[in-house]
């Protein structure tokens, strides 16, 4: 029988580049939206978690549009942070093992921008950028978008909500000859449906699911009664039981962020904090330590989680819940990622009890409680 990617229409060279990254079935965004990019390629929306396998979902079929023979820049996927930029160029780069070279550059900010421009002179025919450092190397003139045919805008809200807006409407504005632009998001606020409608055609093909089918099915959502002064204690309790779990811990705040990570710390936890005060090199080697399992514990805010994509975390922990309902769904999403199970737990000051139930019923979800 054959393989149920070549099924979808991906040929047998990119099929075969699968194959030792352990990708054998296709998810559902893949089965989705794979065999319309393959066969029409046209204007896309796609509502796709984190961990659902949305860059093998776009980046096969962008790499079969792409013409190897031509030295141009064809196809351009903006991402929301760097993390996720070197994560998607290094994803597109395994899928080309077998097929004809392809060459792939991942523009971001954190790295030296000479460096960058001077590889932009070498053939290039992807670009994987963050919409700062890819309108910075415009300016520099190391590269021109006018011979792109493919956008891909991954994580749409995200990049919304990180204020880079002005950004993607120049970076849209630039590649105005294109064919077609494939949008994926997790949530669908009302700046992304704006968006939407300024970078597309009138039809474009949507694929959504309902809300109530966003938040990961593999995720176990459980919630602990927890005066705020009883919160720390709780935590050491649920990693002391868990010793060879990792996961990430959510802050509402900075220093609450900071706070907390000084108590594991000074208890003797392997935590480490991600804050805004943090260079992009100190940033950088945090995110190396916990990828090496070095850290078993990340506590982060909401804005300085964007773009953490590490796989086997085991759970997320919310010390607060979040002020908005995507922002649940985001932090959860960074656990069960690639088909696995996980647990999201938060830890509910009693007077919040009403706010996890405006939860369950935007999300569609049951908490069960825990101790």
């Amino acid at each position: 029988m054959s393989h149920p990617f070549k099924q979808l229409g991906v040929p047998a060279d990119l099929v075969q580049g699968l194959e030792p990254l352990g990708i054998h079935k296709p998810t559902k965004i893949q089965a989705d939206v794979i065999p319309f990019l393959l066969d029409d390629g046209g204007d896309l929306i796609a509502q796709a978690q984190t961990g659902t396998g949305k860059t093998a979902a776009f980046g096969l079929p962008l790499l079969t549009k792409v013409d190897p023979k031509s030295d141009a820049i064809q196809g351009v996927v903006i991402a929301p942070t760097r993390e996720l930029a070197k994560q998607i160029g290094k994803a597109l780069f395994r899928f080309t093992k077998f097929s004809d070279k392809i060459f792939i550059e991942v523009l971001a900010g954190g790295d030296p921008m000479d460096r960058q421009a001077a590889a932009l002179r070498r053939p290039t025919q992807i670009v994987v950028a963050t919409p700062g450092r890819l309108l910075d190397l415009i300016k520099r003139k190391a590269l021109q978008l006018d011979t792109v045919r493919h956008l891909v805008l991954d994580e749409a809200d995200e990049i919304l909500s990180m204020g880079f807006r002005k950004e993607l409407s120049q970076i849209i504005e630039l590649t105005k000859k294109r064919t077609s632009t494939w949008l994926f998001s997790a949530t669908f606020p009302e700046e992304v449906d704006k968006l939407t409608k300024g970078c597309m055609g009138s039809h474009p093909r949507t694929v959504k699911v309902d809300r109530i089918h966003v938040v990961n099915r593999s995720i176990k959502h459980l919630f602990v009664q927890c005066p705020r002064s009883d919160k720390t204690a709780w935590i050491v309790d649920f990693l002391e039981r868990r010793p060879n779990d990792r996961g990430l811990i959510f802050c509402r705040t900075k220093a609450g962020a900071m706070g907390l990570g000084r108590q594991l710390e000074e208890l003797g936890y392997p935590v480490d904090v991600l804050q805004g005060d943090l260079s992009q090199k100190e940033r950088d080697k945090i995110m190396r330590a916990f990828r090496k399992a070095r850290i078993q514990c990340l506590i982060a805010t909401d804005v300085m989680a964007r773009g953490i994509h590490v796989d086997d975390l085991a759970f997320v922990l919310h010390h607060q819940l979040p002020d908005q309902t995507e922002y649940y769904t985001h932090r959860s999403g960074r656990t069960a990622r690639a088909g696995k199970k996980g647990l999201s737990v938060v830890l509910l000051d009693p007077r919040e009890r009403r706010h996890l139930s405006r939860l369950e019923k935007e999300l569609g979800l049951s908490f069960a409680e825990t101790r």
